[in-house]
């Protein structure tokens, strides 16, 4: 059984809005004396102070060799929480007790002062962390090598791109011989191959017994890294547990704030697509159980039409277009039975009058993420394709990343699907001719 690497207990913070926070009382007085030179003279009219609680009532253990990762909206407390972990910030009530020692990345450059080159910069911040300069001396050429900046070692900070400054920054913490790192977004402003770097090394960290506290908006980027998430909703704990269900739970409230159904209902018939043969009533988008407009790239889509037949003894047809966000036409399925498209067993059969609903489904890990739109047309000759009902562009959907078939993988998909399909590698033996080297 791993033992406790931070306790949290009933921690809150709370900010009065207008005011300075009075952590560090020397920085406080001389922002104060400079507020009062600006100000003499200056009418100054007064406004109430207001609380903000960026945290409430949070509890939780973190156990060592774990891999968390804290997500939630901007504002809800994520930058907050992992600022009092690593003491930069106290509490305005509860308890944090950590266990190890902790190397923190918060923002690009932490630690750093950017009129010291980087050489500098790196006994700097890694000393900043707790590591001893014969520890720094040891692994100096890794975090340099690691970072991609030999050739501008010598030369101050402050001359670094934002890329150049984060990299370095992050290989410090990475190599910092610590027992808890904290990470906040800041893979955002390295390069895809960096990021690659970087999680490779995290994930060798946990691995090693270290503990991570990873902050992103790059859901599928936490699924692979942390086995665990907290989810963090307006300064309160709203869910806690394995990555993909508590990841799942907060696309499912974002959700819920989205106007769109994925269902379109004629609840009057006089106003429903319509023709002398048959009437649209309905049209719906399923995935995993729900009725939805939001559907994860691992699980199955089903398209559902429901109609109403007007005119018995007609063969009809059901098609479905799909088109991607920027109007490019995916695919066209029908369950026309002349062509081996379907196993409906109404395909080309006389309709009587009635209520009648057809499906379609699509398979998990078939559509890349992003958006789309589908068009429902209803035929009543496959031949000819003689058209009784036609609605382009009827629903829109949009397919949202899971992680699923990633790994270590976090830069766009290319392409408009992404199947999974089956591969396979074997030991391969070459004909007797071609080891022998002989040609023909």
């Amino acid at each position: 059984m791993r033992e406790t690497a931070i306790q949290v207990r009933g921690l809150s913070k709370a900010y009065k809005v207008g005011t300075v926070q009075r952590e560090n009382k020397l920085a406080v007085q001389v922002l104060d004396s400079l507020k009062a030179a600006i100000r003499r003279g200056v009418r100054r009219e007064t406004t109430p102070q207001q609380t903000i609680w960026a945290l409430r009532n949070v509890d939780f253990d973190i156990q060592q060799g774990e891999s968390v990762g804290i997500i939630g909206r901007n504002g809800a407390g994520k930058s907050t929480l992992l600022k009092v972990l690593s003491n930069i910030t106290a509490p305005t009530t509860g308890r944090v007790d950590v266990y190890g020692q902790i190397g923190s990345l918060l923002e690009v450059g932490t630690g750093f002062h950017p009129e010291l080159t980087g050489r500098e910069n790196i006994y700097l911040s890694a000393t900043i962390q707790g590591m001893e300069r014969k520890a720094i001396a040891r692994r100096f050429d890794e975090i340099v090598d690691f970072a991609g900046v030999e050739t501008f070692i010598d030369t101050p900070v402050k001359r670094y791109s934002s890329g150049m400054y984060m990299r370095l920054a992050f290989a410090v913490s990475a190599f910092v011989e610590s027992d808890i790192l904290i990470v906040d977004e800041v893979l955002a402003v390295g390069d895809t191959e960096f990021q690659k770097k970087c999680i490779s090394k995290m994930q060798q960290s946990t691995s090693e017994g270290r503990t991570l506290l990873f902050v992103s908006h790059q859901l599928a980027l936490l699924a692979n890294v942390c086995e665990r998430c907290i989810l963090l909703v307006n300064g309160e704990k709203r869910a806690d547990g394995p990555s993909q269900s508590v990841i799942l739970h907060y696309m499912n409230d974002l959700e819920s704030a989205d106007t769109r159904s994925g269902e379109l209902v004629w609840a009057d018939p006089a106003t429903a697509p319509s023709s002398p043969v048959v009437r649209l009533d309905a049209i719906r988008i399923h995935s995993n159980g729900n009725v939805t407009s939001f559907v994860d790239i691992d699980k199955e889509v089903t398209f559902e039409i429901e109609y109403t037949v007007l005119r018995s003894g007609t063969p009809l047809y059901m098609s479905i277009q799909l088109f991607s966000g920027d109007g490019t036409n995916i695919l066209a399925t029908a369950n026309f039975k002349s062509a081996n498209l379907t196993t409906d067993e109404w395909a080309g059969k006389a309709y009587p009058e009635g209520n009648f609903r057809t499906t379609c489904t699509l398979p998990p890990n078939f559509l890349n993420d992003g958006s789309y739109s589908i068009s429902v047309i209803i035929l009543t000759d496959a031949e000819v394709g003689y058209v009784e009902i036609a609605k382009p562009n009827i629903m829109s959907f949009s397919v949202r990343e899971t992680g699923e078939m990633r790994a270590e993988y976090i830069g766009s998909w290319i392409g408009m699907i992404r199947p999974k399909l089956a591969w396979q590698t074997q030991p391969h033996t070459p004909p007797a001719s071609l080891k022998s080297g002989s040609s023909t």
